[in-house]
């Protein structure tokens, strides 16, 4: 039996696509016959506070799904003062370390990037020529903070460009979600080992037995609510002639949202809270269309709810650009409006048919044919 160390920042109880992930990759190499262990922070995103059950603690360890999950010590906060953020990525880096020191570490190790630091002190304090240390890029950082405004391109900037470079340089392989992640990537090294690692959901699809049929179209919304999603904006600009908006989620926007809704009182607008992943997936059958929103283009991102709505045989409509916007065409998942143009936004609403029970299961079956976890988990295992 192999062993696989696998290091992220995100880890379930927390909530979003990144722990969703990151659990997902762990419980598909653990039931292909891989020994899986999980070095991860102690719960806390992304309420910035360490979660109940937890407090406290300097470590937990324990057994989940058969994966040995390592929770170590971190100065929790999701603050915006960026030295508070700081210090929350190296009390997390200095607790890897720490652990590296007194622990044997297995020759294969994923890395997950972002956060840059936590990667750089992975690949720094592991690097070996033996060892197989494979960097798993969700996003381009530090190019996605300049593009969402948290970064500006001066001294810091430039020394997070050379945190990136050789974090790519050190990875044996480099897994990225996006083409245009990997596109990057073999920019800077053009003989680095990649492969494109999407982030495909694996639940039993749903079956599709009726369609949606309401006076007004009902458009829903479904997951973090934080700034580069710009659901207060959204809020803000959608035309509601014809249309309901149903919020499911929680994050930063999340007392904006609400009271933007309790001083519009005359708008169709619902928020619904946070509910469970199991939940969310029947609550969402109920719904003519999910909206999939980025505030700005950010290059390299594609959202893993594309991949989630579509094995359930929901339409989406995509608001974000870039290669997302491309997998929703070439797929025919639902609509594309212009990226930051919510007049062409409402437009593309005011257009929107309801999707008949046939239309739905068209876009479950291209899901099941062409964004396939177990597929993909199969061709990667020759690398690890």
């Amino acid at each position: 039996m192999k062993d696989i160390l696998i290091i992220t920042s995100y880890f379930p109880p927390e909530i979003g696509a990144a722990s969703n992930r990151i659990f997902q990759l762990a419980d598909g190499l653990q039931k292909r016959g891989f020994n899986v262990n999980v070095l991860t922070p102690l719960p806390n995103y992304p309420t910035g506070k360490i979660f109940e059950g937890y407090k406290g603690k300097f470590k937990h360890i324990s057994l989940e799904n058969g994966i040995t999950v390592n929770r170590l010590w971190i100065y929790a906060s999701n603050s915006k003062n960026k030295l508070l953020r700081l210090m929350a990525m190296l009390s997390y880096s200095f607790s890897l370390v720490w652990f590296f020191m007194w622990h044997k570490i297995p020759k294969t190790v994923i890395i997950q990037s972002p956060p840059l630091l936590v990667a750089f002190t992975c690949l720094f304090f592991l690097r070996k020529k033996k060892r197989n240390l494979i960097l798993n890029v969700s996003d381009l950082w530090p190019i996605a903070g300049l593009e969402l405004g948290a970064f500006k391109k001066n001294f810091s900037y430039k020394m997070l460009e050379r945190i990136e470079r050789y974090n790519y340089k050190k990875a044996s392989l480099v897994l990225g979600q996006s083409e245009e992640i990997l596109t990057h990537v073999t920019s800077l090294f053009s003989k680095k080992p990649i492969f494109l690692y999407r982030n495909f959901p694996e639940f039993n699809p749903p079956e599709i037995v009726k369609g949606t049929t309401h006076k007004k179209l009902k458009i829903v919304y479904a997951g973090l609510l934080g700034i580069a999603q710009g659901i207060y904006k959204l809020c803000q600009e959608l035309d509601y002639n014809d249309i309901e908006l149903h919020i499911y989620g929680s994050g930063a926007e999340q007392s904006k949202i609400e009271d933007f809704i309790s001083s519009h009182t005359e708008l169709p607008v619902f928020y619904h809270g946070h509910v469970t992943r199991e939940e969310l997936h029947n609550l969402l059958m109920q719904y003519d269309v999910a909206i999939i929103p980025l505030l700005n283009r950010i290059y390299g991102s594609v959202p893993s709810k594309i991949f989630e709505y579509a094995r359930l045989g929901l339409p989406m409509l995509y608001f974000g650009g870039g290669e997302g916007e491309s997998i929703i065409e070439a797929h025919k998942l639902g609509w594309v409006a212009k990226s930051g143009d919510y007049n062409d936004l409402n437009k593309v609403i005011s257009k929107i048919n309801t999707f008949s029970v046939e239309e739905k299961r068209s876009i479950q079956k291209e899901a099941l044919a062409h964004f396939n976890f177990n597929n993909q988990l199969e061709k990667l295992k020759p690398h690890l």
